[in-house]
């Protein structure tokens, strides 16, 4: 690869990186476990990097390597990835700025997303980093009409789980 495409590379992950820090947040319990996906994904988005055309943004580019990595792994792994709770990640949510019933309502979010299966969790995260449904069928290979379908169908799930 030559200078001027890694130099775009490293620019383009660096202002994108938080991408990879999200996804690991979801498919993994532990900061080493995190740092292995972190750095798997990395060796992934390099080695493919070449091939990326521009048709998408680098950053729908960037979810779908990003999550196909994830997956596989996880499917890999054969178990069931256990999680480490909420209030354990090193990067907390400064207190100030929520109350604790908003706290509670987001580890509640978390463990209801962490208990979906693969896609339907890659699914939800990428509908609530606010991305269309065109994004998201892109980023996952489904129909946008699919992608709409189980995310009304996970919104009823969740929200059975949410408010008993």
């Amino acid at each position: 690869m030559n200078k001027e495409l890694q130099h775009t590379f490293v620019t383009l992950l660096e202002e994108n990186q938080n991408i990879v820090h999200k996804i690991c947040r979801l498919y993994t319990s532990d900061q080493d476990s995190h740092n292995d996906l972190f750095q798997e994904i990395t060796i992934q988005l390099w080695k493919a990097y070449p091939k990326f055309r521009g048709d998408a943004k680098f950053s729908t580019w960037m979810y779908r390597v990003a999550l196909n990595t994830a997956i596989t792994l996880y499917r890999k792994s054969k178990k069931k990835v256990k999680t480490q709770e909420f209030e354990g990640v090193s990067f907390k949510i400064k207190a100030e700025e929520y109350n604790d019933e908003i706290e509670q309502q987001l580890k509640l979010m978390y463990d209801a997303i962490r208990e979906l299966n693969d896609i339907d969790k890659a699914l939800v995260f990428l509908y609530l980093e606010d991305r269309d449904y065109k994004d998201i069928s892109e980023t996952l290979g489904i129909s946008e009409v699919n992608a709409r379908v189980k995310m009304n169908r996970i919104k009823t799930k969740l929200k059975t789980v949410l408010n008993p």
